[in-house]
């Protein structure tokens, strides 16, 4: 009796095996693409929750990383990570050592002179960081706040605020600044305060996205996130852009902001376009 039931076990174990392999041979890939490891799309993964995190494995998880999964089944192919940094995260596409990157990157027409972009993933939609909630510009004038170095919007703050506004060289300084008092109220990328809000460091504080003022461009036509690709591997690259669409159509990416807290709105990307 023993005999049998190990007998049993062994083939429910091999039909098993059987049909998982049997499964992956009959993945019809939607194109026909080359990738740097076959059988993978490698990415050279840079920290920036909640869009990409590299967690304790190695691997990368978060927006960019949900959308990279459904692209990568699609194509029949799994994902593997490359953690980076910021710096070197274009350089890993140029080297060859890397399909594509993760990190929120923008659209920038500056990084279209060493590599493709991708089709518009999202938006990283500009919001106000104050303990009253405040959406709309007007309500701010003449106090003091403050935003991170390098933003899209700091050049027309610096036109409305003047000396009232304080630029930091990280997220995390400004934050301490707010809940201290020290600022009425801070501008960064929703997807950003929503991060610190989960991750508790920023107390007693709410994120609201701003209300359009055409005196600050970002406000009407946020950054636009993608997926930096060789300029070398266009049929990735133009395959990688089907996808994309596809996701979008069938609610995929609203489906995944929505998962880690963002707002479905933020997947109404518009028309693809470069910020110069």
């Amino acid at each position: 009796m023993k005999m049998n039931k190990l007998t049993a076990s062994i083939f429910l174990a091999t039909s098993a095996l059987t049909i998982a392999v049997a499964h992956a041979e009959d993945c019809k890939p939607k194109h026909e693409v080359t990738t740097v490891e076959p059988g993978f799309i490698t990415v050279g993964a840079v920290p920036f929750a909640p869009f990409s995190i590299i967690d304790k494995d190695g691997n990368v998880q978060g927006i960019d990383a949900d959308i990279l999964t459904e692209i990568a089944k699609m194509e029949c192919l799994k994902l593997k990570t490359l953690p980076t940094e910021a710096a070197a995260g274009i350089q890993t596409i140029v080297s060859g050592r890397a399909d594509v990157s993760s990190g929120a990157w923008y659209r920038t027409k500056e990084r279209t002179r060493v590599v493709d972009l991708s089709a518009p993933l999202y938006l990283d939609q500009m919001a106000v960081f104050s303990k009253a909630g405040t959406t709309k510009l007007p309500e701010l004038e003449g106090k003091q706040v403050g935003s991170v170095q390098g933003n899209l919007w700091v050049s027309d703050l610096q036109k409305v605020f003047g000396s009232n506004l304080k630029l930091y060289p990280t997220a995390v300084a400004m934050h301490q600044d707010l809940m201290a008092g020290r600022l009425d109220a801070a501008f960064d990328g929703y997807s950003t305060g929503i991060s610190a809000l989960k991750s508790g460091s920023l107390t007693g504080i709410q994120v609201k996205v701003i209300e359009p003022d055409d005196r600050i461009r970002a406000s009407k036509e946020a950054g636009q996130g993608t997926f930096p690709m060789s300029k070398k591997n266009k049929a990735l690259g133009a395959a990688i852009d089907e996808n994309i669409a596809v996701l979008h159509k069938n609610g995929k990416i609203a489906e995944i902001l929505v998962k880690h807290g963002l707002e479905a709105s933020a997947g109404d990307t518009g028309a693809a376009r470069l910020i110069e």
